[in-house]
């Protein structure tokens, strides 16, 4: 009821201000829903849909991405987790080209694009075109800037428990062209955030029995201020360039306060701090101009992060000394990248070869103390936390795709890599690696409104350098120690992706997904009793992604829109210290989302109301089963005018449903399932609801 009344004090607040363009502009909730211009294959075109500006009225988009947001059965795909920048794998396209930077998102790229740039977007399939490595529904952004604009946008946030007030969340942006320069700066804190939550935690001994009571507090504060530029030179003719940077701090602090008390034992005060503050760069750029029969792109790529972390825990008795441990690291990571692609047209069909270079390190120091009876924390031995880590790594892949008929089209990539990684320190060791990589798709539109395409490819992931070495979880009282030989997990990895329009009622997908996986990134036994991150030989899992858009206006419920997902996976591999098949440590194997929006006819008003389920695998060591989540059921509710003064003004309450911050860990006294319970913690904190408000505008 709350909820209910705040939300309409605040629609009331904002009909009292007047719209300046009210009178001009179209009544937003009357306009029609996204319709692309479907545009049939030819002899000498792939089939795609378009969408303008025109299309997207409805919504009054302040930028690409509240435009690409509103396709119908189109999510966004950020690029994979993936070695260097390798072949492209998300599925945002910016004029027809990949962006050649790491440091930022899709979101973060969309939403520096004024809506009013945008020229249209073409929704087309990936292996229908001549960038190697895409495959699925691409989205290809068209846009160009012919005058100086800017956007803006401020996103506060409160929340009713154990949180401080979130003001620096925003970002504003600016964009422009001088002849044939086109440049962008922006200031962003966009991924800012402050949370926390608090309740009870009780502790059972092996026999059921509550042994300890905790009642804990905990609120994090979280802001990353990020300056960045980038500058395109576009002269007529094939020759295009760009060169971009950007600066970035992160602010990460975590409080928590507790109390705990239990039979026997003397009531304590336990207090947990962590500080992560740390900063970093990139600067990128690519280059590309006619040479020969076809094109040459060079690219390349420097970016590096200072990251220290310290985390200290304090316990202090009722009557008694206080004791506790401290973990501190300092990491500087640092990648340099070197790329070519060369394309040219021969036997009918689009031809690259690349190759890539990339060099990645790492440098720590890390250290642990305990608290002596004087209050001093005194260093101990922490063998494997210090040393460095480093990969050499060059890559060349061939690809070539093709039209097999007006309605078939098909692309196979082909090569190889090389690295050589090496880990200095006590346990230094050096290893080289060729590893093959490559893929084959194939995509079939046989008519406007159906299309499907398949894939297979071979994956060579990324590896954090920080689980080479040993690290300590004190608030869990869990190590990992070094692992010199760990490896980057590799798969092959079958996909299929099903699309069907239904005119004026929306879209519906179906993506399938199964990766056979090889060096399976886990936790895994070392000596006799100790653990660390390290390779599971074999492991495998498989995904149905449901998606639908559903429009209601053919059904007289003009404005009004739903949107459903319903993710199904499973995972197994077999566990290095039980020997038993279960899934993968950490997995989500079910999600479930649904979502309405109305937008008023005759009005610049929109609400909607949104709901999630989720439901995830438990992490596991050693000793240990570990299940940390927050829910079972997030949902939120908003409302929203289009033309407060030309802005766009949202107040939104999420969690109405009362999802809680909750933790499963059963610990056991020696190796999991195999020894007697030593404990078992259950934890239920309330979060309680969160008000966001958030003015988007131009100028």
């Amino acid at each position: 009821m709350k909820a209910v009344i705040s939300l309409a004090a605040v629609a009331a607040v904002l009909s009292s201000i007047p719209a300046h363009a009210q009178e001009v502009a179209p009544p937003t909730g009357d306009t029609p829903p996204p319709a692309a211009a479907a545009t049939p294959a030819t002899a000498t075109s792939t089939a795609r849909q378009v969408f303008t500006q025109a299309d997207f009225a409805r919504y009054a988009p302040k930028n690409a991405y509240d435009m690409l947001a509103q396709v119908p059965g189109f999510a966004i795909r950020d690029n994979e987790n993936l070695r260097g920048l390798g072949q492209a794998t998300g599925n945002v396209l910016f004029n027809g080209e990949r962006p050649s930077n790491k440091g930022d998102d899709m979101y973060t790229q969309l939403s520096r694009i004024p809506a009013a740039n945008v020229e249209r977007i073409e929704i087309v399939d990936g292996a229908t075109l001549d960038i190697p490595g895409l495959s699925g529904q691409v989205a290809n952004i068209v846009y160009r800037a012919d005058s100086f604009s800017g956007q803006f946008s401020w996103k506060p946030q409160f929340r009713a428990h154990y949180t401080d007030p979130l003001f620096t969340r925003g970002d504003v942006s600016v964009r422009g062209r001088a002849g044939q320069v086109e440049y962008e700066a922006a200031l962003s804190n966009d991924e800012s955030s402050r949370s926390g939550a608090g309740g009870p935690t009780l502790i059972y001994d092996g026999a059921g029995q509550i042994i300890e009571r905790r009642k804990d507090i905990w609120n994090t504060h979280y802001d990353t201020p990020k300056l960045s530029g980038r500058i395109t030179w576009d002269p007529p003719g094939d020759t295009i360039a760009n060169l971009g940077g950007q600066y970035q701090r992160k602010y990460d602090r975590y409080y928590e306060d507790g109390v705990r008390t239990g039979p026997g034992l003397p009531d304590r005060l336990r207090t947990v701090r962590e500080n992560s503050d740390s900063w970093n760069y990139e600067i990128s750029g690519d280059y590309q101009f006619g040479f020969g029969p076809g094109k040459l792109k060079l690219i390349g790529l420097r970016r590096f992060s200072h990251e220290p972390y310290s985390q200290e825990i304090i316990t202090t008795p009722a009557t008694g000394v206080a004791t506790g441990d401290r973990f501190q690291q300092v990491g500087d990571l640092g990648e340099t990248i070197a790329r070519g692609e060369y394309q040219w047209k021969m036997f009918g069909g689009d031809w690259q070869l690349s190759g890539e270079a990339a060099f990645n390190t790492l440098d720590n120091v890390a250290s642990i103390a305990a608290l002596d009876p004087s209050g001093v924390f005194v260093d101990l031995p922490f063998d494997g936390g210090t040393g460095g880590v480093s990969e050499d790594r060059y890559e060349g892949l061939l690809s070539f795709g093709r039209r097999l008929t007006d309605t078939l089209n098909f692309q196979i990539i082909a090569g190889a890599e090389h690295s050589t990684i090496t880990q200095t320190g006590p346990n230094g060791l050096t290893r080289s690696f060729f590893r093959p990589k490559g893929s084959i798709s194939f995509a079939w539109t046989p008519s406007a409104d159906f299309d499907v395409s398949v894939k297979l490819r071979r994956r060579v992931l990324q590896l954090s350098f920080y689980d080479f070495l040993a690290r300590a979880f004190l608030n869990d009282g869990n190590q990992n120690e070094s692992n010199n030989d760990l490896r980057p997990q590799q798969d092959w990895t079958y996909e299929a992706e099903i699309n069907k329009k239904f005119g004026a009622w929306g879209s519906t997908k179906i993506m399938l997904i199964y990766r056979d996986v090889e060096d399976r990134v886990d936790v895994i036994p070392v000596g006799a009793d100790g653990e660390a991150v390290g390779n599971i030989a074999k492991a495998k899992a498989g995904a149905i992604d449901w998606t639908s858009t559903i429009n209601l206006d053919p059904a007289g419920i003009k404005g009004m829109k739903v949107e459903t997902r319903v993710l199904l996976q499973k995972s197994s591999l077999r566990d290095p210290f039980t020997g038993e098949k279960r899934q993968w440590s950490g997995f989500t194997d079910t999600v479930i989302e649904l979502g309405v929006r109305h937008d008023i006819p005759a009005s610049n008003w929109a609400w909607g109301i949104s709901g999630n389920y989720g439901h995830y695998q438990p992490n596991y060591r050693r000793s240990q089963s570990d299940k940390v989540w927050e829910g079972p059921v997030f949902a939120d509710v908003f409302v929203e005018h289009k033309d407060v003064f030309g802005m766009t003004v949202r107040a939104q309450i999420s969690n109405i449903a009362n999802a809680r911050s909750k933790r499963d860990r059963t610990v056991y006294t020696d190796i999991r399932g195999a020894s007697p319970i030593a404990f078992v913690e259950k934890r239920d904190r309330l979060i309680g609801p969160i008000f966001a408000f958030s003015v988007r505008g131009k100028f």
